[in-house]
C-alpha cells in the first residue's frame, strides 16, 4: 500500500555509466512531505547520481519516478523544477558579477517593454520571497562582495521563486561556520513549518542526528535502509556506511615542534580587483607539528595557499622554506625542498582526470634515475612504485592502469594524498584536505596527516570543516579580512562556537597574542 504522504517515490533506479560502472542498482528511495530527510553515503556510493536523476540531470537505465502520485519522466532540469524540485548544488551555480537581485531571477528576468530588465521588480521579487521564507539578503549586493553564507541563501530562494516545493541541499554546511549553520537549520525548520520537504545531502553525522527525521543510507550503489534519524546511532550510521567501524575522533600524541620549516613574513596581495586579500600576513610552522587554518571561506586562505606553491605571487613580504625564499621560483624548485601540496580542487589542480593512476602517482617522480634510464622509462620499476602505493593507501581501483576520472571522489583524492604523502615530504601544505569526500577516506587522510607530522613533518592545513580543523591541529590561526585575528596554541580546549566568533569578526585577539604564532 503507497504512503499517501510521500511526495517522492522513486522505485528500482537503475543508472549504468558508459564505462560500465553501475551507480544505482534497483534503489527504491522515497520521501515524505514536510520532512528533512538525509540521504548519506561514501562518495561513489550512488548518492550524489540519485539526487541528479531526481533533478533530470541524468536519466536512469530502469525505474520510475512517483511526484505527488503521478508518474513523471525527469528529462531536463527545468522539468524537475515544473514539478516543484529545486536542487543547491555544494559549488553554488551564481554568477559572480551580477547583484543578488539578478541572479535571483536569472533565466526567467522580469521585463519591462518587452526587452529590459525590470530591476525594480526583480529586487521587489527578492525581498518579497526573502521576508516570507525569513532568508535575509541584500539584493543590490553583487554576490562577488557577499560572505559564503548569504551566497547559500541566494540559491536556496532561486529555487523557491521558481516554485520549489521539495529542496535538494548538496553538502548544505561545507563552507558554513557554526553560527552560519545554526541560522540555516533554524531556517529548514522552517521551511519544514510551511511545509516544504528538505533532502540533505551530508557526511557530517552529527548535523545530521541534529536536523534530520529520517535518512536513506546507501553503500555501492545500493540502498541500505530506511531509518528514523532517533534510532541509529552515529556509529551505527559509520558502519552501514562503510561496512566497518570508523574512529570518529582523532587520536593523536601531542606534538614535539622542533625547528621551523615554513615562515611567512608580513605577506600583502591585492588581488585583479583591486581588492586586498592579504594585510601583513606572519606565521611560521615547525618539524613535528599541524598548524590550522580557520577561516571563512574568502578571508584569504585561498590567496596565501596559492602563494606557498608559486600560483601566484605577493606584493610584498617574504616567504621562505628552510631560511631558502620560494616566491616566484617555481613549483619545481618548491618540491625540490621538499613541499608537498594536496590541492583544494583536486580535479582541477591534483590529477590529470584522463591520465591513468599510475601516471598521476609517479608524476613528481618520473625523472628520478630509479624510474628512468636516459629517454626511456624503467617500466617493472614504475608499475611496482604505483601498485605498492595503490595498496599502501588503500585505493579501489581495478589496476593502476585504470583513468583517475573513473574513480569516486575520495579514491581520486587517495592519490592525490598518495602521490603527495610518500615522497618524504619536510612540508605538507594541505587545502581542504577531506572536503567531498567520505567518511572512510576522510579518517584515512587525517589518520596519515597525524602520522607524518609526528614523524617530523611540518603540516599546515587549511579546512573550512570546524570538527577537523580543532581535531587535527595541535595550534590553529583564525583569519578574518585577509588579516590573523586569533592564535591558539593549544586547540585541545578550544570550541568551534569560540573559534566561529573570530571566523566571523566579532572578536579579535591583541598583536602581541597574534605575534606568538611566529616562532624565532
Amino acid at each position: 500500500m503507497e504512503d499517501r504522504s510521500e511526495v517522492v517515490r522513486m522505485k528500482g533506479i537503475t543508472k549504468v555509466y558508459p564505462n560500465g560502472i553501475a551507480a544505482n542498482q534497483s534503489v527504491d528511495f522515497s520521501v515524505r512531505k514536510g520532512e528533512i530527510h538525509a540521504l548519506m553515503g561514501e562518495n561513489g556510493a550512488g548518492k550524489s547520481t540519485l539526487m541528479k536523476i531526481l533533478f533530470g540531470l541524468e536519466q536512469p537505465e530502469e525505474g520510475e519516478i512517483v511526484i505527488n502520485g503521478e508518474k513523471v519522466v525527469l528529462s531536463s532540469p527545468n522539468a524537475a523544477i515544473a514539478k516543484g524540485i529545486g536542487m543547491v548544488h555544494q559549488h553554488f551555480m551564481l554568477v559572480p558579477s551580477l547583484t543578488v537581485a539578478e541572479n535571483i531571477v536569472l533565466g526567467m528576468e522580469p521585463r519591462k517593454r518587452g526587452m529590459f530588465l525590470d530591476y525594480a521588480r526583480a529586487v521587489s521579487l527578492t525581498e518579497e520571497y526573502a521576508e516570507r521564507y525569513n532568508l535575509q539578503v541584500d539584493p543590490h549586493a553583487k554576490v562577488m562582495d557577499i560572505p559564503v553564507g548569504m551566497k547559500q541563501k541566494v540559491e536556496i530562494l532561486k529555487a523557491l521563486v521558481r516554485g520549489a516545493q521539495i529542496l535538494i541541499l548538496d553538502e548544505p554546511t561545507a563552507v558554513l561556520t557554526t553560527q552560519e549553520t545554526t541560522e540555516l537549520f533554524r531556517e529548514l525548520i522552517h521551511f519544514k513549518e510551511q511545509g516544504h520537504t528538505i533532502i540533505f545531502i551530508s557526511h557530517k553525522l552529527k548535523e545530521i542526528k541534529q536536523i534530520t527525521d529520517r535518512l536513506t543510507i546507501m553503500r555501492a550503489g545500493k540502498s541500505m535502509g530506511v531509518f528514523d534519524t532517533a534510532d541509529v546511532s552515529e556509529q551505527d550510521i559509520s558502519r552501514l556506511m562503510v561496512g566497518r567501524d570508523v574512529v570518529l575522533k582523532v587520536e593523536k600524541e601531542p606534538p614535539s615542534p622542533t625547528d621551523t620549516v615554513l615562515s611567512v613574513t608580513d605577506v600583502h596581495y591585492q588581488n585583479e580587483y583591486g581588492k586586498h586579500m592579504l594585510g601583513g600576513v606572519s606565521f611560521s610552522v615547525r618539524k613535528g607539528e599541524i598548524l590550522g587554518i580557520a577561516g571563512v571561506e574568502g578571508n584569504g586562505q585561498r590567496e596565501l595557499v596559492e602563494m606557498l606553491f608559486d600560483m601566484n605571487q605577493p606584493d610584498s613580504g617574504a616567504i621562505e622554506v628552510e631560511g631558502r625564499p620560494v616566491a616566484g621560483k617555481g613549483q619545481g624548485y618548491i618540491r625540490g625542498l621538499g613541499v608537498s601540496h594536496i590541492p583544494e580542487d583536486r580535479m582541477l589542480y591534483g590529477v590529470a582526470a584522463a591520465g591513468t593512476i599510475e601516471e598521476n602517482l609517479i608524476a613528481d617522480r618520473f625523472q628520478k634515475p630509479q624510474f628512468n634510464k636516459g629517454p626511456l622509462f624503467k617500466m617493472d620499476a614504475i608499475h611496482e612504485e604505483s601498485d605498492r602505493l595503490i595498496e599502501d593507501y588503500q585505493i579501489l581501483c581495478r589496476s593502476g592502469g585504470q583513468q583517475v576520472k573513473m574513480l569516486s571522489g575520495g579514491n581520486i583524492q587517495k592519490v592525490v594524498v598518495a602521490r603527495e604523502f610518500s615522497c618524504a615530504p619536510k612540508l605538507i601544505i594541505a587545502d581542504q584536505p577531506t572536503r567531498g569526500i567520505d567518511v572512510g577516506a576522510t579518517e584515512f587522510i587525517r589518520r596519515k596527516l597525524v602520522e607524518l607530522s609526528r614523524e617530523g613533518a611540518a603540516v599546515l592545513l587549511v579546512s573550512a570543516d570546524l570538527n577537523e580543523i580543532i581535531e587535527l591541529s595541535d595550534s590553529l590561526i583564525v583569519f578574518y579580512g585577509g588579516e590573523i585575528v586569533a592564535y591558539f596554541e593549544d586547540t585541545s580546549t578550544l570550541t568551534d562556537l569560540e573559534m566561529g566568533e573570530y571566523m566571523l569578526g566579532l572578536k579579535r585577539q591583541s598583536p602581541e597574542e597574534i605575534r606568538r604564532v611566529i616562532h624565532a
